[in-house]
């Protein structure tokens, strides 16, 4: 529920604060005081268009601000997703008209989008420019009758409805690519197939082409380890010099000859001697290198055609025959998916069917169950409307089903062939209104005045009578055209109603306030230059006061007096009291 509008700066109204408790609120006062900018106010909370034109003249912006309970979960998680806060307290939403209008909820600004996205589930408001939204709730408000199955019923169809049209997805996209497929699987097929051929192994590329560059200076390699081996140990001297060997052997022989006297020369000479040991090892590595390294124009032949070979394929599928062999692993596994693909069409076809045929047995059901609420929920909302000054008119729920030619086929309804499938089922759902005997049947919003509209509503949510739950419902212009006795049923029922959910009410009838269980009262005040509006609660002799003057515009009348506390006895309200149960 809403505990309290902040408005400032809108329209006639500088600044006021309205209170509203749980049950039923009237909102009263006097022709042009400003009473619809109460309703203006709660509308731009729930996201209504924001005209600059509201903003009172000499205000730089216009302010509305609403405190409510702490909102359902779905609605606490996009707040706090938004940035807003949501505490014990409840929830702050605002709207402000300036330039350019802002949204707030949380105290943190939100695209509008989202304000009435959420406000929209905490407060509903019933006038004359509800016929719209009204007429889009005619299925929902027939699902909230006919009670938790149906509704249960409903889900399951949303489910077999988007679990068909995923597999009509799937299915539409195989085939779309049927000639594509087989294209990419030609391709892969080939590429598979010359890879193969050519078995290459993970690095031979790299080992292919260090042989082939030994091979390729065979001659160099050769005689540069010849040459090397020879610089180390040879029969004869290397270009006039002595060999590296017999070079150490003279060393180690001179410190040999000097080492009784010194015995450190006796390490450099053990030192020589180590040295000498892996030049001569190194002198044998080197023959036997040089020995191994011969020109093969064959070998040589046969390494450059196989690594042509791989470079065919390094073009093609990767950098090298690593990538390669990873490119054709991968390869294999899509033309595993692809081969299998009409597999898995034959398998969805199948698949399909049961689920279409499952969807249309749903639907069927849910179809019968909703005609079958559907006569009963009409006739209750027209006995109610009897009540509220409509005794002849009639409202219907005219439940369609529209043919299709790819469409399901309904068990039971083989005769009308496929009929269109939604997610909300098989029904094309319209809320009718006959105003009087023998007039036609119309869709409620070409039917209806907003008044009408208004006392429609109501009798619909008090048939309801919870089962469709809104926290708080404001009601415009429901009174109008209505007077006497059938303003006093209107004032009952909204009463009624109350005890389900909160109700705020603007109305100009004594009879309809005298049922609140809170009375707000606009009036206008002038300076003599600005006219404004302001807002207070009535209370004990100020509430009869108050109704004595929405009864004959005199309020200090003894005789309007007494009629405003016969009303209050009426209905129920003890004379001279407040919400609070304080006497006044």
């Amino acid at each position: 529920m809403i505990h309290e509008l902040r408005i400032t700066g809108l329209g006639v109204i500088a600044e006021a604060t309205c209170r509203f408790g749980s049950g039923f609120t009237a909102v009263t006062g006097e022709t042009g005081a400003g009473k619809t900018m109460v309703v203006t106010g709660l509308g731009l909370l729930a996201g209504g268009r924001a005209d600059p034109g509201l903003v009172r003249h000499g205000a730089e912006q216009a302010v509305v601000e609403g405190w409510f309970d702490a909102p359902p979960p779905a609605v606490a998680d996009a707040v706090v997703e938004a940035g807003g806060l949501v505490d014990e307290d409840g929830l702050t939403a605002a709207r402000i008209i300036a330039s350019r209008a802002r949204s707030v909820l949380g105290g943190r600004g939100v695209p509008t989008a989202l304000l009435a996205e959420a406000v929209g589930q905490l407060l509903v408001i019933h006038g004359q420019h509800d016929q719209t939204r009204l007429a889009g709730r005619a299925l929902g408000l027939l699902d909230a009758y006919a009670g938790p199955a149906v509704q249960a019923l409903a889900a399951r169809v949303a489910h077999a409805h988007g679990h068909a049209r995923g597999l009509e997805r799937e299915l539409v996209a195989l085939r779309t690519s049927a000639m594509q497929r087989a294209r990419e699987l030609d391709l892969l097929e080939y590429a598979l197939t010359e890879i193969a051929a050519a078995d290459p192994q993970p690095g031979e590329d790299r080992a292919l082409a260090a042989e082939a560059q030994r091979l390729e200076h065979a001659d160099l390699l050769h005689a540069a380890a010849r040459t090397a081996r020879e610089a180390l140990t040879a029969e004869a001297e290397v270009d006039g010099s002595a060999d590296v060997m017999a070079l150490l052997a003279a060393a180690r022989r001179a410190l040999e000859a000097a080492a009784a006297h010194d015995e450190a020369l006796a390490e450099h000479a053990s030192a020589l001697r180590s040295l000498m040991a892996q030049v001569a090892e190194l002198a044998a590595d080197l023959t036997r290198y040089a020995a191994d390294v011969e020109a093969d124009p064959a070998r040589l032949a046969a390494l450059q055609d196989r690594r042509a070979e791989l470079g065919r394929l390094t073009r093609k599928y990767g950098p090298d025959v690593d990538a390669v062999l990873a490119w054709s692993a991968d390869a294999a596994a899509k033309v595993a998916d692809l081969a299998g693909a009409d597999d898995r069409i034959e398998r969805l076809d199948v698949e399909l069917a049961a689920a279409r045929a499952e969807l249309a047995g749903l639907c069927a059901r849910l179809h019968a169950h909703r005609v079958s609420a559907a006569e009963r929920f009409a006739s209750a909302v027209s006995a109610e409307l009897s009540a509220l000054a409509m005794p002849r008119a009639r409202v219907a729920f005219a439940i369609e089903l529209r043919p299709d030619p790819e469409g399901l086929v309904l068990p039971g309804h083989e005769d009308l062939g496929p009929i269109a499938v939604r997610a909300t089922g098989a029904d094309d759902v319209t809320l009718t209104l006959a105003a009087n005997p023998g007039a036609p049947a119309r869709p409620i919003a070409q039917a209806a005045s907003g008044g009408e509209l208004s006392r429609v509503m109501l009798a619909i949510q008090v048939v309801l009578a919870g089962a469709d739950p809104v926290p708080t419902m404001v009601f415009d212009e429901v009174d109008a055209g209505v007077g006497g006795a059938a303003a006093i049923e209107v004032g009952r029922r909204l009463a009624l109603l109350s005890r389900a959910t909160q109700v705020i009410v603007v109305t100009h009838l004594p009879q309809v306030a005298a049922f609140a269980d809170r009375q707000l009262v606009v009036t206008k005040g002038s300076d003599g230059v600005v006219t404004e509006a302001s807002v207070r609660e009535a209370t004990g002799e100020d509430r009869v006061r108050e109704l004595s003057r929405m009864l004959g515009g005199l309020a200090e009348s003894q005789a309007a007096g007494a009629h405003a506390r016969e009303l209050l006895e009426l209905a129920g309200q003890p004379e001279g009291s407040d919400p609070s149960g304080h006497q006044g």
